[in-house]
């Protein structure tokens, strides 16, 4: 039987989450691999993107040209890394994507931009950043 907790989280997508979760160490490198282009590092420490809430790249303000198709690029290699560990661990792209927003927004130093649940953005400071409260959930959930 399906049931949904106080975060409206069915126990279903529970147990996605937690494939998920291990599937975020599988997805660690392609992860690490994001990081190491040089045109991602200067835009992310730059504020031009920032981790939405959503498992994707965001714009806290217009971006150029350049900074859009970096973003872009990321975008296109994560939602295809989201649907082959979401398929893994049988439990929906847009699951499996929240679940890796939640510990995105949380690996975030400070100085980058993050998009709280509201959907404004904001600059990490040194306190944890804003999140959404069903990402306890994803937290939680076994690696």
């Amino acid at each position: 039987m399906i049931r949904s907790n106080e975060f409206g989280i069915s126990n279903l997508r529970l147990a996605g989450l937690g494939g998920a979760a291990l599937g975020l160490l599988l997805a660690a490198t392609p992860v690490a691999a994001q990081t190491a282009n040089p045109a991602y590092a200067a835009a992310r420490a730059g504020g031009q993107i920032g981790e939405q809430i959503d498992g994707y790249l965001g714009f806290p303000s217009s971006p150029s040209a350049d900074v859009r198709r970096t973003a872009e690029d990321v975008n296109i290699k994560r939602r295809a890394i989201y649907a082959e560990r979401a398929s893994a661990t049988h439990s929906t792209q847009e699951d499996y994507a929240f679940t890796t927003a939640c510990r995105l927004i949380l690996k975030t130093r400070p100085g980058e931009k993050y998009q709280s649940p509201d959907g404004s953005w904001h600059t990490r400071t040194s306190e944890a950043p804003l999140r959404d409260a069903k990402c306890a959930a994803a937290d939680t959930a076994p690696n």
